[in-house]
């Protein structure tokens, strides 16, 4: 290997900076020894449990639950932002078929782009912090409406208008079907919204976090996270989770096709976690509200989490692995209705305030996020030759 003179000047990390404290924060954390995380002060999973979707989006953008006339005001003023400007409304369908297959998430990037051009955007760095949390707001607000539409336009159907009489979870259901959707199942989707608006220092929020602390505007910084969301091995999981039971298709194949793919070195997806060495929190609040739902689908998916994990314990002895978020969620998600391609747009429906909360604080600090790489090609300098 070359020896970079300036080496003693870097400082060696894990790859993918496992581990790397880059920064504090207040937002929240993931403690994965014991299985918990929190937003700010209070555990997610009992904000889940307890509050409502925009009580949270609050907390995590203003610091603190809000009391009853806050919330009302809050949430007014949240559902006002939904309508897209008419320039964005109507550029959508051509969004919608450039996509064409990579689906709603893909156009989410160039329509947030067109949000934050319309909104008039500005550098985080020039505008004082009560317009960097307006253009949050309006774009977290917006993001439902954005990735209901590029779906429905790619149905070859009409967008459903967004109704400021809903909450977000029950507006989200009702602009991607049409139809207003029962409390049984608002409440399930707005559980699992909440459950993953934050989780830690995550790709994309990092990403979001790096944008960010180069001075840009809201928009930019938002796309970036929902490019790093999209890659398989982040949020691109949870219709993949619910492929393997539809790939396994009987009790009776489990341990065969699960003891197949192990000993071949693949991986189940729905199953493990980079942080998580215990079960994940996530994973069991939404086998409550699955199981709360009931019915076949939910039967053989707990079976296969049995199953699965007793083979892993056998297989790779020593090694904790249990179902993360994306393999309930996939079941949650399907009992409500959701098409699965839009399994992945709907955590960035969540996502989308996580990464807010973390733009604002980002903002604060006036110094770019700028790491340095260790060169390791060939000794330089070589001349060049010349052409002959």
């Amino acid at each position: 290997m070359p020896i970079n003179r300036a080496a003693s000047t870097y400082v060696d990390v894990p790859r993918g900076l496992a581990g790397v404290v880059v920064t504090e924060t207040s937002l929240g954390d993931v403690r994965g020894l014991e299985g918990f995380y929190h937003y700010r002060q209070y555990s997610a999973v009992e904000l889940a449990q307890t509050r409502a979707f925009e009580d949270v989006w609050h907390l995590m953008v203003h610091g603190e639950l809000p009391d009853a006339e806050q919330r009302a005001a809050f949430t007014a003023r949240t559902a006002a932002l939904r309508r897209l400007p008419d320039g964005v409304r109507a550029t959508l369908p051509a969004v919608a078929a450039a996509a064409g297959r990579s689906g709603p998430l893909a156009g989410l990037r160039t329509a947030l782009s067109l949000l934050g051009a319309a909104k008039g955007f500005r550098p985080v760095y020039d505008i004082d912090p009560e317009q960097r949390r307006a253009d949050t707001v309006m774009a977290s607000a917006a993001v439902p409406t954005l990735l209901t539409a590029l779906y429905r336009l790619g149905q070859g159907l009409d967008p459903v208008e967004p109704r400021e009489d809903l909450s977000y979870a029950a507006n989200y259901l009702y602009m991607l079907t049409g139809s207003e959707p029962d409390a049984a199942r608002t409440r399930a989707i707005e559980q699992y919204l909440i459950s993953t608006i934050d989780h830690g220092f995550n790709a994309s929020t990092f990403t979001a976090r790096v944008i960010t602390s180069t001075g840009a505007d809201v928009a930019a910084a938002l796309v970036g996270a929902v490019g790093a969301l999209s890659g398989p091995l982040h949020g691109g999981a949870p219709s993949r989770a619910l492929d393997t039971l539809d790939a396994i298709g009987t009790p009776e194949r489990i341990d065969s096709w699960i003891r197949e793919r192990v000993l071949a070195g693949d991986r189940i997806m729905g199953f493990g976690h980079p942080v998580y060495r215990t079960e994940d929190p996530r994973s069991r609040l939404l086998r409550g509200i699955a199981e709360q739902f009931g019915g076949p689908l939910v039967d053989f998916a707990v079976e296969v989490e049995r199953h699965v994990e007793a083979i892993l314990a056998e297989l790779k002895p020593g090694r904790e692995l249990h179902t993360n978020v994306e393999f309930y969620a996939g079941v949650v998600m399907e009992l409500c209705g959701l098409p699965r391609e839009m399994f992945t747009p709907t955590f960035a429906a969540a996502r989308v305030v996580g990464w807010s909360a973390n733009i604002l604080e980002q903002a604060e600090d006036p110094k770019i996020i700028r790491p340095a790489a260790r060169y390791v090609g060939p000794v330089p300098p070589v001349a060049v030759p010349l052409m002959v």
